[in-house]
């Protein structure tokens, strides 16, 4: 494929950049395996003077978190006339604000769990929604900051914890039932995946580090099951205007689901979810990262 030089942008300096790390240098070997000309950049150095001194003609945006996943990156690029993978500065900014996605989501009837917003000056108060609840910073991902509360006393170290990495909180209502996950990919949804947890909790370390206890692709629903994830991720999608390659997250009782978040920077990691999601197709890893590549460029239009 001619995209001419490709940098692959990791790092940088959010919360998440060990798997940013992680995920660019899977992109990264991936792409060199397939012939194309790539180079990495860490964009916690002066990344803009790399792009030049390398001659990068397109952008392969692997940043997770704040700087790269929240449009600011993609804004950036955009003044500099380079096209870049994935969703578009609005996109990237609504999905990267967990409140935001879910109002969206609810104006345009898309299931997601009840919930309230708590800024500095409401810190203390009852979230009055009955427990077990989801507490989680508004701008952040990868399960950092997330407590699920159990006991009333557990509310007020859980908010402390979510607003320590960003001052708006999300408090969600904790829907029983199990994760799955379903990778979108051009404006086509892919299969869904569902993962099994020995807590029932999808956090930060079973994400990275242990791996989930089981991931089942394709998951063990009915047809209409299936498609009716299927379709609500590809709808997710297109409430936010979301471009290249997303994933919608969802919990549920295999009969009813609710989305949690949409992903527009999905992780690439050996654990990460939507290379599963596309396998599920028949789509290997280096056959996603080229088309991911190929989608360069159509966030922005």
């Amino acid at each position: 494929m001619s995209k001419g030089k490709v940098g692959v942008l990791m790092g940088g300096n959010s919360a998440e950049r060990e798997v940013s790390l992680t995920t660019g240098g899977a992109i990264l070997q991936a792409l060199l395996e397939e012939g194309v000309k790539a180079v990495g950049v860490d964009t916690a150095v002066d990344w803009r003077e790399a792009i030049d001194r390398e001659g990068i003609d397109v952008a392969f945006i692997a940043l997770h978190g704040r700087g790269g996943e929240d449009g600011t990156i993609q804004g950036a690029l955009e003044l500099m006339g380079i096209p870049y993978t994935g969703s578009g500065v609005m996109a990237s900014a609504l999905a990267m604000d967990k409140v935001q996605t879910k109002r969206m989501l609810q104006a345009c009837g898309i299931p997601t769990p009840a919930f309230t917003v708590l800024g500095p000056d409401r810190y203390g108060e009852d979230p009055s929604l009955p427990l077990p609840v989801v507490v989680k910073p508004s701008r952040e991902g990868s399960t950092i900051g997330v407590t699920v509360v159990k006991k009333r006393e557990e509310m007020a170290g859980a908010v402390q914890a979510a607003a320590s990495h960003d001052h708006i909180v999300l408090v969600e209502a904790f829907v029983e039932g199990d994760d799955y996950t379903v990778g979108v990919l051009n404006d086509e949804p892919l299969a869904v995946v569902q993962i099994v947890t020995e807590t029932g909790f999808y956090d930060y370390t079973t994400k990275y580090v242990t791996g989930a206890q089981e991931y089942r692709v394709p998951a063990p629903l009915d047809r209409e099951a299936t498609e009716a994830l299927r379709t609500m991720a590809l709808e997710a999608s297109r409430a936010l205007r979301c471009a290249g390659a997303v994933r919608v997250d969802f919990r549920g009782d295999g009969r009813e689901f609710s989305v949690l978040e949409i992903n527009t920077i999905p992780g690439m990691t050996p654990t990460s979810l939507l290379p599963k999601s596309a396998s599920g197709m028949g789509i290997g890893f280096n056959e996603l990262v080229l088309r991911m590549l190929r989608t360069a460029g159509e966030g922005s239009r």
